[in-house]
């Protein structure tokens, strides 16, 4: 009182708008939440790429096992690169899937627009790359065709130095029931089954070109192709399948052209739900609806 300043209760230095904040006749609108579809989408979205999440885990478990069973070979696989390896393809697949589902999966679970969009960014471009396979496949079939021999002719090469390209020469032979590229003589090209070779193998084919590996017994005989190369051409397809896998697998990719075909529409199609239900998820989470 002696310096003439007057005391005020401390709710009047209050701000206005702290005040209008807690006024409770000021209304303010709920935000809008989602409907019971969108939440049902979010769901099965959420499982679709949990799915496939597994899916791509199961491919690079493979192709990792693949890779470390075949380095802890004695002797052979330790030399080769890596890059030259088929099992580094399953690696590769199984990585890029469940990176790609894993981030479909955190962005339907916390409704994060960064990993959706980027979800629909990759099954954009995998989806474009496919589309440019199978155009490719259709326009250039007759180089790819050419390809598919060099390739056959390097297995035969690489037969016994590479177990996964012995497991599928042995599986193509076995299955389409013929020999070598063109014929059974291509097996003389590999330097353990030539005839100058000094070992067991020599003037041989491996047991899966053999018409009866079992010879009447359970177990493959592994020795059926020993020295087939050096029988008469009478005699040898007594013994073999004398026949070229070449034109046999043509033959057998052009009988399952529609397959192949019905296999690439599903995968796209869906692609194409998973793309459609990320994007009504994304559309909900831009639009302010809270998830609770």
């Amino acid at each position: 009182q002696a310096s003439g300043l007057v005391e005020l209760p401390y709710s009047s230095f209050d701000d206005d708008d702290d005040t209008a904040e807690q006024d409770p006749g000021v209304w303010y609108p709920d935000p809008p939440k989602p409907s019971p579809f969108s939440r049902c989408v979010r769901y099965l979205a959420f499982l679709w790429n949990l799915l496939f999440l597994l899916l791509g885990l199961l491919t690079l478990a493979v192709g990792v096992w693949g890779l470390l069973t075949k380095r802890s070979l004695p002797g052979g696989e330790r030399g080769a690169p890596l890059s030259s390896d088929p099992m580094l393809l399953f690696v590769l697949a199984g990585l890029g899937a469940s990176t790609v589902s894993l981030a479909g999966c955190l962005g339907a679970l916390r409704a994060s627009p960064c990993l959706l969009r980027f979800f629909l960014g990759a099954l954009l471009v995998f989806g474009g790359l496919e589309l440019l396979g199978g155009l490719l496949l259709l326009l250039l079939r007759r180089r790819l065709r050419d390809a598919l021999q060099d390739l056959l002719l390097l297995c035969l090469l690489r037969y016994q130095e590479d177990p996964d390209l012995q497991f599928l020469v042995d599986e193509v032979q076995r299955s389409l029931q013929c020999c070598g590229l063109e014929s059974y003589r291509d097996w003389e090209s590999n330097l353990y089954f030539n005839c100058s070779s000094p070992g067991a193998q020599a003037c041989g084919v491996p047991a899966s070109c053999c018409q009866e590996p079992l010879q009447g017994g359970s177990v493959p005989n592994a020795q059926c192709g020993f020295g087939a190369l050096a029988l008469g051409p009478a005699a040898a397809a007594a013994l073999l399948h004398t026949g070229g896998c070449g034109a046999a697998l043509a033959a057998g990719l052009r009988g399952q052209a529609g397959a192949i075909a019905a296999g690439a529409v599903t995968l796209l199609l869906l692609e194409a739900a998973g793309a459609l239900m990320a994007l009504r998820v994304l559309r909900d989470v831009t639009a302010g609806r809270v998830w609770q």
